[in-house]
């Protein structure tokens, strides 16, 4: 890190200093909203198991930094929730290929561990920020009226609205659900505790965020990463993009930038107008099909990143139980309504589609470089 800027970060005036607990802090989402808080001058520890992401930033005074599981008995959260003067939970498993395939881990992960934080805020008087998932909303009403439906295609029937629209999941015996039930669950965990207790959270539900570091390449690492990573892996590697039950799902993209500008109003809280509410933050303009996506993406890299003599990914669709596994199914489609970020933050994203996919690919270049580098050098110590 440059002097300017750690001088710049540390010379910042707040209105108020807040000490945050940010557990998660140093995943996808939480690198970008921790470098937002320290930029803003609050004092925060970020507890999670990898920290990687936040690496730039380690070493600043008002960064406190614990590396644990929170799965782990006894790990010290009352005395982290006791020294906070505000809680954001973004621990999640947040990967369909794991709602597949371990489906009760998802389950205790998302919801009973999630719970202990949760109680331990209520208990503690401390406010949480608790982070959600849009797919507690479920199916849209078009994918199984369709017959009846006079235009099914008509957006009205996939805009999800935060205190009005119904949750629809599927049936048991597709356990993908596990995740947005176990999420929706502690909602109403949360909802009831602010009934009962005066228990004061907000609870965010994001859409399709991507931006740097949103994950790895599944080329390098084991596991199931988001669909963009699984795309981006292809283009660099002359993989195959693969289309889960032929891509036709559709997606509202959100670039992450926007998505920090709407979570750090909600931190500040002004007149208390996020207490007890639920917030979708999305960008309804930007929808694509993931099919659409796939071509944008290599359309995007032909143009602007791909060199000559390296092959050329092939897009080819394939079925969502042999991706997954047997148990998977999807939401067709999801449209954010975000007239009540609007109303009561002012917030309002900016970002395009083109334009945060572009950003988002360049990141992905730029640092496979580095690590294709990295890995030649590891071959040839090996050697």
């Amino acid at each position: 890190m440059s002097i300017h800027l750690y001088s710049y970060i540390h010379n910042l005036t707040v209105r108020r200093t807040l000490k945050i607990l940010c557990l998660g802090g140093a995943g996808f989402i939480g690198s970008h909203l921790t470098a937002r808080l320290l930029k803003e001058g609050h004092l925060v520890t970020v507890v999670d198991q990898d920290h990687g992401k936040i690496q730039e930033w380690m070493g600043l005074d008002n960064l406190r930094v614990v590396k644990e599981d929170i799965r782990r008995p006894e790990w010290g959260l009352m005395e982290l929730v006791q020294d906070a003067d505000l809680v954001i939970d973004l621990i999640a498993y947040a990967n369909p290929g794991l709602y597949v395939k371990i489906p009760l881990e998802v389950f205790r992960l998302n919801f009973t561990e999630n719970l202990k934080i949760a109680e331990a805020c209520v208990t503690l008087n401390r406010r949480l920020i608790q982070f959600s998932t849009c797919e507690v909303y479920g199916k849209t009403p078009a994918s199984f009226l369709n017959g009846q439906l006079l235009n099914s295609e008509d957006p009205q029937f996939a805009t999800f609205s935060e205190d009005s629209t119904n949750l629809i999941m599927g049936p048991v015996e597709k356990h993908r659900w596990i995740y947005a039930s176990a999420k929706q669950l502690l909602e109403r965990v949360l909802h009831a505790y602010g009934i009962e207790q005066e228990f004061n959270y907000t609870i965010i539900r994001p859409f399709n965020f991507i931006g740097p570091n949103i994950d790895f390449l599944p080329s390098e690492y084991e596991g199931i990463p988001r669909v963009f990573s699984f795309f981006m892996d292809a283009l660099l590697h002359g993989g195959t993009m693969k289309l889960v039950d032929g891509g036709h799902h559709r997606r509202c993209y959100t670039y992450v930038e926007d998505a920090i500008d709407c979570i750090y109003k909600i931190v500040l809280n002004p007149n208390g107008v996020c207490d007890k509410q639920i917030f979708n933050i999305g960008t309804p303009e930007n929808e694509i099909s993931i099919q659409g996506l796939a071509y944008l993406m290599k359309d995007l890299y032909l143009e602007h990143f791909y060199q000559p003599g390296r092959p050329l990914p092939e897009i080819l669709s394939v079925s969502g139980e042999e991706f997954y596994g047997k148990g998977y199914e999807d939401s067709d489609r999801r449209i954010p309504d975000i007239n009540k970020a609007k109303t009561l933050l002012g917030w309002e994203p900016k970002w395009g589609l083109k334009e945060l996919v572009l950003t988002t690919m360049a990141s992905f270049t730029s640092e496979y470089p580095k690590a294709e580098m990295h890995s030649n050098c590891e071959e040839k110590l090996r050697i």
